[in-house]
């Protein structure tokens, strides 16, 4: 199904970060009269971060805006690090490989928008939903056959774990 070079890079992979809107959400915005924001979330992806963190991988979540269903679904997931309000996301990134040790190589990181960019540039394999932007397919060593917040986060998450034999 994969690339034998796209399963190499998946075999390395030590942590798994992920954008949030059109990443884990399909990026709609739904707000009440009170200006209270709302996201829904995929309970497939999610549980594929969880596969991902019962196997032993970090996972993280890197986005620009702060939102308490954010903060929810992380601690939901049991995840290792959450950025929120993150406006150079590279910045987290870096905090990230100092943190754990590990080579940006070692790193997998999906997102959909420009804003993602630097640090897909940066890590081993750089994946995105298939409704990602276009500048942003262009770089991806993975652009999911689903779109974001419609299992991307989970065929990414059976990749790494199919790659490194660990279940799937």
């Amino acid at each position: 199904m994969y690339n034998l070079d796209l399963m190499a890079k998946a075999s390395k992979i030590k942590l798994v970060a992920f954008d949030v809107d059109g990443v884990m959400t399909d990026g709609g915005m739904i707000y009440d009269q009170n200006g209270i924001q709302y996201k829904i979330f995929n309970a497939k992806d999610g549980q594929g971060i969880a596969m991902l963190s019962n196997a032993g991988l970090k996972t993280a979540i890197i986005t620009a805006k702060e939102s308490g269903a954010v903060l929810n679904r992380f601690k939901d997931l049991g995840m290792t690090k959450l950025y929120q309000g993150q406006k150079k996301k590279i910045e987290a990134l870096q905090e990230m490989i100092i943190e754990f040790n590990i080579d940006a190589s070692e790193v997998a990181y999906m997102g959909d928008d420009l804003p993602d960019i630097p640090v897909l540039q940066e890590v081993g394999l750089a994946c995105c939903p298939n409704d990602a932007v276009n500048q942003v397919k262009e770089i991806c060593h993975l652009v999911s056959s689903k779109c974001g917040g419609r299992g991307a986060v989970r065929e990414l998450a059976d990749l790494i774990l199919r790659a490194q034999k660990l279940s799937v």
